[in-house]
């Protein structure tokens, strides 16, 4: 996955031509978001080289633009990723957040979700920003309240720091973990990863 996190924020797209250069290099499914308003935004990323189109300050500003790629495009390149944190209002204990978690949207993470999935949404990645950069573990609970409500597939992210944490998030119900920081500084290698997953018993390409 490529996101570019600032992109809604600072309001300006992805970068094209790096998403072009990454692809040629690359032999697995691409993920691309950042910056995505319209469908568009759709037809540029996927005609630059992504597999599937990541959307979420855009798909809250605007949510018929789910069923307006959905349609154009298959559900299958359409993933709604949500950034939400712990809140004591929202009815299922989970708030979405947007713009990288900077704005608070009043939406139930677990209602939104399931809104999502009903416009055509074919992947769900559910990000902690409470855990997101704690490297404690994934919120655990959060995963558990997406994968009741959801049958897409669902990528966990956010707070991963253990090999042991992946296992965990996959024991809860996530389909895919995410992970960033750990890879980058060499803490955790993907491979390590893996062979955890595959000796807890779970399936790994």
């Amino acid at each position: 996955m490529f996101y570019d996190i600032t992109a809604s924020a600072e309001s300006r797209g992805s970068v094209v031509d790096l998403i072009g250069r990454t692809s040629d290099q690359i032999f697995i499914p691409f993920t691309v978001g950042g910056g995505v308003r319209d469908v568009a935004d759709f037809d540029v990323l996927l005609r630059a080289g992504a597999d599937k189109i990541s959307v979420n300050s855009g798909a809250v500003e605007r949510p018929e633009l789910i069923k307006q790629a959905s349609i154009r495009f298959g559900s299958q390149c359409v993933v709604l990723s949500v950034d939400a944190r712990r809140s004591p209002v929202a009815p299922s204990g989970f708030e979405v957040t947007s713009h990288g978690g900077r704005r608070d949207t009043g939406l139930d993470l677990v209602e939104w979700v399931r809104r999502g999935q009903g416009m055509g949404a074919g992947e769900i990645v559910i990000n902690s920003m409470d855990a997101d950069g704690t490297r404690r573990g994934f919120d655990l609970e959060m995963i558990e309240a997406v994968r009741r409500n959801s049958s897409v597939p669902l990528v966990a992210s956010g707070g991963a720091g253990a090999v042991e944490h992946f296992v965990e998030a996959v024991g809860v119900g996530a389909d895919a973990v995410l992970a960033a920081g750990i890879f980058h500084s060499g803490q955790v290698s993907v491979s390590a990863a893996k062979v955890a997953l595959v000796a807890a018993g779970f399936a790994v390409r």
